[in-house]
């Protein structure tokens, strides 16, 4: 092609070869082809802020913008360009139950969710839901916010539902916009959770908060509903055609679009169809049993208006049966071709809609036969949004590729999976995958896409009821050319008594450019709170904390194209974190063998409080609770109980700082003094965050004219935040005691089966200490636990299996396929295991053989701990249901063959594994069915 005899054609030549090579360097983009699944490394998770105190739901303004609000009233906009955070105003709501007895307990309600308007650029509106402070409802207001302000006069309530306070839980909260501007809002039921963890069916005077029937089952009630409006400009709303009952059908609400739910979460909707997509939180039986089918959470599709089960069906449909309370019979399973609501708290129509629309899809705690990815463990369906990419702006710089064109991405609170759901033609359910499988989300309440294309998804954090500092706002970019780094930090120490040496780590860092190997320019900037910052440079520096107060830690990657990426850390300097330790006299910290009493000593140790064992830290500032646990238990409504003892635990070292004060000399609890009382101040003030600062700085510097002539003495020597504890006792005052007393530091606790349970539930014993600070440093906590379970483990409950067949009709039967399957217990205590028994079925009709069991330590492999008999036959019996007088479970465990194996001594917590063998088996035959696994002490 080319001569090199002239000059001419040399440089032509080197032209061409410079052409050449620049081309070659330019960054390669992959083709968006709908078929091609993109590489998981080019999506990068990108934090944008983190430490929030129970962040509830998002949404998006203009300017990159992100609007956001907490359970507790907090309204915050967090600017991604300068990731400034504002606080623009605390929203009065109620975050409280008290029930017929007086006792005072979190609630799931306060602030639950917003979403802006779609021309909010024009009107600026905003809508807000969330629980009344004074009235017992649940409001949907519209708001303008103007820059970082909540216009207060331009509030418009438009929509109130009535609810009940007393018992929790359920609230719903999520919102959507449609294209026509209709606005669509989930309702939860507002209903006590039944014990058993089934459905809510109890129709006794004085129990109407456990009746499902009065709400979801009610067309004439909105809880536990799905409503369509339209909000309309001058702050009412219309009714758009098309809901469930048109307006003026008798005994109905016509805002009601989808009913029959429990607690319906996070909606979005396929711009392109029109179809409504949500999680729905189900209830938390973990077997099937004589009420009906066990628990489901579910992820669920509405092409159109519709009844979809509860409190009558779950699921696939699954049917409940009806149970008459005052006599304690069951009837007959209910009819999902005639459903119909006979409550006597029925406010509705009798004859409900048909055909009753059955999960889109929907899966148990333990393995789902259907939809075996989503794995199994605790579960809380979210929600998540529908990819379409002529939703975004063309120049959106994250938009997803075509592979995710029409496809629902959900994700699980508890489980942290996000999934990608595609659908056929017809919008139904074809298959799913996992979505960035190496990555988890930690309780995700909120996901959806933003307006630059980037995945967004809000992360409550880890405790309930309290502010997390793993609480974050995650971004996802997708990279169709350079990518950025994927930032990890972290350290060997977050906290400590100064000066404390941390060593901080950027291991886990990567950037899935070849060009960037090795290349990546890594920078800390350790900044106190008052602003002051030092720089490190290098991936893994060391540095140590000479003073007290707060710090964050942020590891900033830099790769060779300039794109950077962040990650941050929280340090404490000035307080270690104490040691909380719950002694449980040698015992097994997993089961409850049935003893009558169960002796614990808490310890209860900090290096700035001193300890539990030389009174340091008195007895009254350490919660220690015991509570029985249902087998069908909602750890938020445990969670709610024990918050009530944990608070009073934290105020109390208030109330210890006044009396070792010399604050009753002026001031008595309830009568007046030279100073007022303690109740009057609590009486005469609102417990906002304005007043406690006002009053901290009134002891802190004195002050008068408020309660007479008598100034009040100014104490400079008292630190800020020991007055601030002060204070929160004083304003605290007038809340009435939690619902769960706390115990002593040591003794014993009654372990008695509360009336109306069945006694297959569990003990739950919890210890946790609020230190008081060091100085102005904030207070850290500590805590332990004893979770002990009944001893008689459901198989519906195992996690690693291999060759299970679980099948649901007639009846449950869960059994073991071929030589060598198997399935495990996870995170078992063995200390002081003796026996276990198996309790296992073998039926001539499936042609069951029978098999010998060994049991396993860690793995299918692991260290043989014993081996039964090998059984082939079981007791005969028949008939569905156990003769009268004997329970069902009873009856089970009577028609069982039971081989049992003594266990060679192990301590400590494992994974324990049984595997079933018959060498003489077909692969695809039945040895035995497994109906219960019993551990033994004895």
């Amino acid at each position: 092609m080319f001569s090199l005899n002239t000059r001419e054609s040399y440089f032509t030549l080197m032209a061409f070869l410079l052409i050449f090579a620049l081309g070659s360097c330019k960054e390669s983009k992959p083709t968006d082809d709908p078929t091609v699944k993109p590489e998981e490394n080019r999506f990068t998770k990108v934090v944008l802020t983190e430490g929030m105190d129970e962040p509830m739901e998002m949404t998006f303004l203009p300017n990159s913008r992100i609007l956001f609000v907490e359970r507790k009233g907090g309204v915050k906009i967090l600017d991604e360009k300068t990731g400034e955070l504002t606080l623009v105003t605390t929203i009065p709501v109620n975050t409280k139950y008290t029930n017929k007895e007086g006792a005072v307990r979190e609630a799931e309600e306060g602030l639950m969710g917003v979403i802006a308007h779609p021309d909010f650029e024009q009107n600026h509106w905003v809508y807000l839901y969330y629980a009344d402070p004074v009235d017992t409802k649940h409001v949907l207001a519209r708001y303008e916010l103007q820059g970082n302000e909540l216009v207060e006069s331009s509030k418009k309530i438009l929509l109130e539902i009535p609810t009940q306070r007393e018992e929790c839980c359920h609230t719903g909260g999520g919102m959507a916009f449609d294209q026509e501007g209709n606005l669509f809002l989930t309702v939860g039921n507002n209903t006590a959770n039944p014990r058993l963890g089934t459905s809510n069916l109890d129709e006794r005077p004085g129990h109407e908060n456990a009746d499902d029937q009065r709400a979801p089952g009610n067309t004439n009630d909105l809880r536990g509903k799905i409503l369509r409006i339209h909000p309309e400009d001058d702050g009412t709303y219309s009714i758009p055609e098309g809901n469930l009952f048109p307006v003026g059908t008798e005994k109905t609400r016509p805002e009601i679009y989808t009913m029959g739910h429990r607690n319906p979460w996070r909606p979005t909707i396929d711009s392109e169809t029109g179809y409504l997509y949500w999680g729905e939180v189900g209830p938390d039986a973990s077997i099937d049993s004589i009420w009906g089918p066990r628990g489901y959470d579910e992820f669920n599709q509405a092409k159109g208006p519709g009844f979809f089960g509860w409190p009558y069906f779950i699921g696939n449909n699954y049917p409940y049966t009806s149970h008459d309370y005052e006599t304690e019979t069951f009837g007959e399973f209910y009819d999902v071709n005639n459903p119909v609501n006979e409550s006597v708290n029925n406010t509705g129509l009798r004859e409900l809609p048909t055909p009753v629309i059955p999960a889109f899809i929907w899966y148990p705690y333990g393995v789902s036969e259907e939809f075996p990815l989503v794995g199994s463990s605790g579960r809380s369906a979210t929600g998540g949004p529908v990819f379409r990419k002529a939703d975004f702006a063309p120049d959106a710089p994250f938009t997803f590729p075509a592979y995710y064109e029409g496809k629902w991405l959900i994700v699980e609170f508890m489980r942290g999976w996000i999934m990608s759901v595609s659908m056929d033609e017809n919008g139904d359910y074809q298959s799913m995958e996992r979505f960035l499988p190496n990555d988890t989300f930690s309780s995700a309440i909120d996901m959806d896409f933003g307006p630059d294309g980037a995945l967004y998804v809000l992360e409550y954090g880890s405790a309930w009821f309290r502010g997390n500092s793993n609480s974050r706002i995650v971004k996802i970019e997708y990279n169709a050319g350079n990518r950025k780094p994927n930032v990890h930090a972290s350290a060997d120490k977050l906290a400590g008594a100064i000066p404390f040496t941390t060593n901080f780590s950027a291991e886990g860092t990567n950037d899935f450019d070849d060009y960037d190997e090795g290349n990546l320019k890594y920078s800390w900037a350790i900044k106190s709170s008052d602003g002051s910052a030092v720089e490190l440079e290098g991936p893994n520096p060391s540095y140590t904390f000479e003073n007290a107060g707060e710090y964050q830690a942020t590891l900033t990657v830099t790769d060779t194209k300039g794109e950077s990426n962040s990650a941050s850390l929280d340090l404490i300097a000035g307080n270690e974190e104490p040691v909380v330790i719950i002694d449980f006299d040698g015992k097994n910290r997993t089961f409850y063998f049935g003893e009558s009493s169960l002796n614990y000593q808490v310890q209860v140790s900090d290096k700035e409080d001193g300890s539990s064992a030389d009174g340091s830290i008195k007895a009254n500032e350490v919660a220690v609770t015991f509570d029985y646990v249902p087998a069908g238990f909602d750890p938020i409504e445990i969670a709610s109980k024990q918050s009530g003892a944990e608070s009073m635990a934290v105020l109390t070292i208030g109330k210890n700082l006044i009396e070792s004060s010399d604050c009753k000399s002026c001031h008595q609890y309830d009568k007046a003094s030279i100073g007022p009382s303690y109740q009057a101040v609590a009486d005469k003030y609102e417990n906002t965050a304005e007043n406690v600062k006002m009053l901290v700085g009134k002891v802190i510097n004195g002050g008068s004219g408020v309660w007479g002539d008598h100034a009040m003495s100014a104490h400079p020597q008292l630190s800020e935040s020991d007055v601030t504890r002060m204070v929160d006792y004083i304003m605290n005052m007038n809340e009435l005691k939690p619902t769960v007393e706390s115990l002593p530091l040591a003794g014993s606790v009654n372990a008695e089966v509360p009336e109306g349970e069945d006694g297959e539930g569990g003990y739950l014993l919890r210890a946790f200490y609020t230190d008081k600070g060091s100085g102005n440093t904030p207070s850290l906590t500590g805590e332990d636990y004893v979770a002990l379970r009944n001893p008689f483990l459901d198989p519906q409950l195992s996690a690693d299996r291999k060759g299970v067949q679980l099948l649901t009709t007639p009846r449950v039967s869960f059994s073991m396929i071929g030589d060598q399957s198997y399935f495990s217990f996870k995170d078992i205590d063995m200390t002081g295991i003796k026996e276990i028994m198996f309790y296992l079925g073998i039926s001539d009709r499936v042609g069951a053989i029978g098999a010998s069991v060994e049991v396993r330590l860690d793995s299918p492999t692991g260290e043989l701990l014993g081996e039964t008999e090998k059984v082939t036959k079981a007791p005969a019996g028949g008939g569905f249901r156990p003769p009268e007088g004997m329970t069902m479970t009873e009856w089970r465990r009577q028609l069982s063959a039971t081989p049992s194996t003594k266990i060679s001594e192990v301590s400590g917590t494992h994974d324990i594994y049984f595997i079933f063998k018959n060498s003489e088996a077909a692969p695809d035959q039945v040895l035995v069915s497994v109906n219960e696994v019993e551990f033994k002490n004895k």
